[in-house]
This record gives C-alpha cells, sequence and structure tokens, in this order.
C-alpha cells in the first residue's frame, strides 16, 4: 500500500487524488457464474455476448396493411387488386402472389415471398376481397428487412456491462437464456462507538441511535452484492481485532464507520496497523474529511466517518467507484448541470463541498437549485429533503445569489 500512504508532507488529498488513489489501488475480480437471464438484472457481464440469430429472422410488416409486388404500381394512378389471403403474425402466408393479388398483413408478419411493399389499412378502401389502392401508392415501403435490428453474430454486449432491463429483452430477443456474469461482491459493514444504540433499545444519556448502518444498507442495495451488516462494535480494541480479522477472510470488502480520524480512537488505528494495512487519509472534502482506506488480508477496507451526511458524501465519491471496478463494470461519470444558485452559499476556501440542495425546473427549462436546509454533517434530516449535491470547487470562497453552480443529481437509492 505504499504507493497510495498518506503524502509525508501532511498535505490533504483532494478529491481526485483520493479517487486516483483507491482506483489505481483496486483490481477487478475475475470469478463468474452462468445464471438465468432473470436473475441477471443489475449483474456484471463476465464475457461479451454475440448473436446467435437475425433479428428479426425474416423481413416482417411495420404496421396493418396490405403487402403487395411493387410492379403493380401503376404511375400516379389508382389500381385496384385481389386479396387472396393474409400473414398474421406467427401465422405466415404460404402461398404465392400473381399477377393482380395482394395480401391482407398484420404488424410483425412475415412477408412472404413476392411481396416488396406494404400499404397501411387507412390508405386503401375495401370492397369485398378487391383492394383500392391510391394513386400515390409507394413502392418497398413499410417492411422491416431480417436482421434490421440484430445480425447475426453481431456483438450484443460488451464484457463488463451492468446489465439493465432493456439488455435483458435485448438477450430474450435473440434466445440467450444462461448469462455469464461476475460473481457477486461479497461486502460486510459495521459501526463502531460506546455511543450508539441499536434500534428496539432505550436510549441512555449520551447515546444516539445508529443510522449509519441503516444508510449504508440502502447504499449497498444492489443486485451486485452479498451484503452482511456486522452490527455495533463498541470501543474495545480486541473485540475491534477480532471482527477485523474474521471478516477479512469471508469478504471482498468491509466497510465501518466512527474513528477514521487518527487521534480521535487511537484504538481503531492501532487495530487496522494490527491486522492490515491501512491508510488514514485527510481529504479536502466537506464533509468528509478524514477517510481510512487499505487492505486487510485480501479483503479492501473503507473508515468512513461516523457523522450520517460523511458517510453518504464519501460512500458517493470514495466507496461506490470502487466497488464497480471491484465488480469488474465501468466506473460511472457522476452527472453534473448547471443550475442558477437561489441562495447565497458560505465557504472557505480550502475544501471541495458536498452542500445538500433541491434542484427544480421551471416551465421554460431554466434549473433552479436553494438549500435543502443546515448544512452541518449531522443534519440527515436535511440530506432527507435534497434531491442533489451543489458541488462547491476547493478555491471557492463562496456563492453570491443568482450564481451559476455545478449540482449533481441524487442518483438511485440517495
Amino acid at each position: 500500500m505504499s504507493e497510495i500512504c498518506y503524502p509525508k508532507n501532511h498535505q490533504m488529498l483532494s478529491v481526485a487524488q483520493a479517487q486516483t488513489a483507491i482506483l489505481d489501488a483496486i483490481e477487478s475480480i475475475n470469478q463468474q457464474e452462468l445464471i438465468a437471464l432473470p436473475q441477471a438484472l443489475g449483474r456484471v457481464l463476465a464475457e461479451s455476448l454475440y448473436s446467435p440469430i437475425a433479428v428479426p429472422p425474416q423481413n416482417n410488416s411495420a404496421m396493418d396493411g396490405y403487402g403487395f409486388n411493387s410492379s403493380e404500381i401503376i404511375e400516379n394512378q389508382a389500381f385496384t387488386l385481389t386479396v387472396i389471403g393474409a400473414s398474421w403474425a406467427g401465422k405466415p402466408f404460404t402461398g404465392k402472389l400473381a399477377k393482380g393479388q395482394c395480401i391482407r398483413i398484420l404488424t410483425g408478419a412475415t412477408v412472404p415471398n413476392g411481396v416488396d411493399s406494404v400499404i397501411a389499412q387507412e390508405q386503401v378502401s375495401i370492397d369485398n376481397d378487391q383492394v383500392q389502392f391510391p394513386a400515390n401508392t409507394q413502392a418497398y415501403k413499410n417492411i422491416r428487412p431480417a436482421g434490421s435490428d440484430v445480425q447475426e453474430n453481431q456483438l450484443l454486449l460488451k464484457a463488463g456491462k451492468t446489465l439493465s432491463a432493456i439488455d435483458l429483452g435485448l438477450l430474450a430477443s435473440v434466445g440467450l437464456s444462461q448469462i455469464p456474469v461476475k460473481r457477486q461482491l461479497k461486502i460486510a459493514f459495521f459501526s463502531t462507538g460506546d455511543e450508539l444504540t441499536p434500534l428496539g433499545e432505550s436510549l441512555g444519556f449520551g447515546q444516539i441511535y445508529d443510522s449509519n448502518r441503516y444508510q449504508l444498507a440502502g447504499l449497498l442495495n444492489h443486485p451486485n452484492y452479498l451484503v452482511t451488516d456486522l452490527g455495533i462494535i463498541k470501543d474495545n480494541q480486541a473485540v475491534l481485532e477480532q471482527t477485523l480479522s474474521k471478516a477479512a477472510k469471508q469478504y471482498d470488502l468491509l466497510i465501518s464507520t466512527g474513528g477514521a480520524s487518527v487521534g480521535d480512537a487511537d484504538f481503531v488505528k492501532q487495530s487496522l496497523d494490527n491486522c492490515g494495512e491501512v491508510n488514514f487519509w485527510k481529504i479536502a472534502i466537506k464533509p468528509g474529511k478524514p477517510l481510512a482506506f487499505g487492505k486487510i488480508g485480501e479483503c479492501w477496507f473503507f473508515g468512513l466517518p461516523g457523522n450520517p451526511v460523511a458517510v453518504l458524501v464519501t460512500f458517493e465519491k470514495f466507496v461506490k467507484p470502487a466497488l464497480q471496478k471491484l465488480a469488474g463494470t465501468n466506473v460511472s461519470q457522476v452527472l453534473q448541470l448547471s443550475a442558477r444558485c437561489e441562495n447565497r452559499l458560505r465557504k472557505q476556501a480550502g475544501r471541495q463541498e458536498y452542500q445538500r440542495g433541491i434542484l427544480n425546473q421551471t416551465a421554460e427549462g431554466e434549473l433552479l437549485v436553494q438549500l435543502a436546509g443546515g448544512q452541518d454533517s449531522h443534519q440527515l434530516s436535511v440530506a432527507s429533503l435534497a434531491n442533489c449535491f451543489i458541488v462547491l470547487p476547493a478555491d471557492c470562497d463562496g456563492i453570491e445569489l443568482g450564481e451559476t453552480v455545478i449540482v449533481e443529481p441524487f442518483q438511485s437509492g440517495i
């Protein structure tokens, strides 16, 4: 871990420096498994997939109408053809057209030999089996060619893609029912601190309920993760070391909250030093300056701050990208938008801030953002009202009313 250790000059790392160091250190898992398509949503594709068939397999009609041969068209004149049959989706017409004939055809139905054009049913007039075509009838229209969506042996999806609902539909359309995916990541988390009380128990004097574990459980709710809650670890070095050593043998990644700052709880640092290679960093970010990152055996470790909003911010900025790389998928780019700020924002230069805001759009399409409330890192109620981060660069020393700011809309799960 020496290549990503805390700088010897004790300067704070920038957000970008910390993100780069973490991602450079982590390697993706290699193990994979074969699973049924319905269980593949959200999983990471382990191998590139190619189509075994063309889609559609044959030419088919793009609409309900009448199929005919373009040789029947008389330039600038109406003409009449006799209907001799129908082609339905799943029940193709198997006959042959002779001169002066056409067929009824429905959307998705296979286009039979001899038919190279389809006209919409609204454009023709019907009298028993006689179909009158208008003078402006066009040739070669409304037919979907075989392979116009997917060609046989075409690359469908590249390895490393996180499978979406649309991807599942695409794979089903070519008949793939078993999908090779990366195995799920095994993740565990726990909270540290004598002040924490589990839900269901009465608060003692000076105690607070542990909210971080429930927030983390929500943030880690993903089909690609197998997640275990290890509970609350009290301020006891022996118990913490035992927890770390045991967990490192069972999980790919371990997350703790509280005790991430050197000096705040010396037993935490000593325990981590005894169990693995973990660095304590100071990062130029607010909220969430302290962060511990490293390895315990073969298990990656993140020590996040104790304040709940700092847990949210450091998870999103550091843990989430690390999990994506570890899982073998692409690290997603965070969506950033420009919005006009409806508040004056206080800030001192030095740290990049992620203030919690409420983003709205006017009827004219302009994006406006305002503070969701107080910005202290314990104010989870304000974060609950927010729908975005207002991102203020490290060198920013405040924002005036009406200035443009960068916002990051909350992703699903926050």
